[in-house]
């Protein structure tokens, strides 16, 4: 048996997959028999990772595939594959060679592997997309509805508000229902609406978007969530650090707990009077709340406890 690091580019159609033990390329369908045909081709080498970027509804299937055969996974962030592609000189760009670069970005960077979410994780984030979704269209018609001036298409968007209203609140409903038939996701969602400042809906988004929560490393937490600064410094210049990647939709469930914890919560609201106070700009103090909250989520979420107020 033999180590190896797997690239994989995925498409609608194809899976075009590389090993990186033996330099062989293969292409199968994005499929239910390709993504059998695919492990079955894996064979019996030790796969230390397999590696590909997210494609939205086109990995999703194919993730799951992978977790039912117990292969570790990597999913890349395609900006920073295609900068690993500029800076090893290929320029190229075909699925083929997008798998080989993958495979060999894992195994020199030694990339490191995370669990595949289970199917029910993978479930309620098919129903918070949906949601958020909804939402935009909710906010859409909010809008036609100040320009229009016609009886019947004021009608018809006042309909189209409450079938979306609607919608929302069957999908509230039903993310609600499957996260309290399940007994570990509904302490943990007890455990993070006990922070003050996560109402219900932010908690569910990160279970939903953070599953990994609880079992990363303070850091780890920051930085998979955008929120870790990154420095920026050359000889005697030092500029201002800012965030940058991670998950854009955490950063954003974020914002407002992050507004609501500087009033309600004692040390947080220190903590953002001592930004304030440094010269810190607002942006900055509410960022560093925010990344505080992640970290805070993390660690109650590790220990298995909900958040208690420091007694004096």
């Amino acid at each position: 048996m033999t180590e190896t690091t797997i690239g994989i580019d995925i498409s609608k159609d194809t899976l075009d997959a590389h090993r990186l033990s033996d330099g062989s390329s293969h292409q199968f369908t994005n499929d239910s028999n390709g993504h059998k045909s695919l492990i079955a081709w894996i064979g019996k080498d030790v796969v230390v990772r397999v590696v590909f970027e997210p494609t939205g509804p086109y990995h999703r299937a194919f993730e799951r595939a992978l977790a039912r055969g117990g292969l570790p996974m990597v999913k890349v962030n395609p900006r920073q594959a295609r900068r690993f592609a500029e800076a090893t000189g290929k320029l190229a760009k075909t699925d083929r060679l997008d798998a080989i670069l993958l495979a060999r970005m894992g195994a020199l960077l030694q990339l490191e592997t995370r669990p595949a979410p289970d199917e029910t994780i993978a479930e309620l984030r098919q129903f918070h997309l949906a949601r958020e979704a909804l939402v935009k269209d909710r906010t859409a018609a909010k809008n036609r509805a100040k320009s229009l001036t016609i009886t019947l298409l004021r009608r018809q968007n006042a309909e189209r508000l409450k079938h979306i209203e609607r919608q929302i609140a069957a999908i509230d409903a039903e993310l609600e229902g499957r996260i309290q038939a399940d007994a570990e996701l509904s302490r943990r969602l007890e455990i993070l609406i006990s922070i003050p400042g996560i109402g219900r809906l932010t908690a569910i988004n990160l279970l939903i978007e953070m599953p990994e929560l609880g079992v990363l490393e303070p850091g780890q937490a920051a930085s998979l969530a955008g929120l870790a600064p990154i420095a920026r410094q050359s000889g005697r210049w030092t500029g201002h650090a800012f965030i940058r990647g991670g998950r854009a939709g955490v950063r954003q469930a974020l914002y407002m707990p992050a507004l609501v914890a500087m009033r309600f919560n004692p040390d947080l609201k220190a903590k953002y009077e001592q930004f304030i106070a440094a010269g810190k700009p607002a942006k900055v103090a509410i960022t560093a709340i925010m990344r505080r909250i992640i970290v805070l989520a993390n660690a109650l979420l590790r220990a298995g406890r909900p958040w208690m107020p420091k007694t004096a």
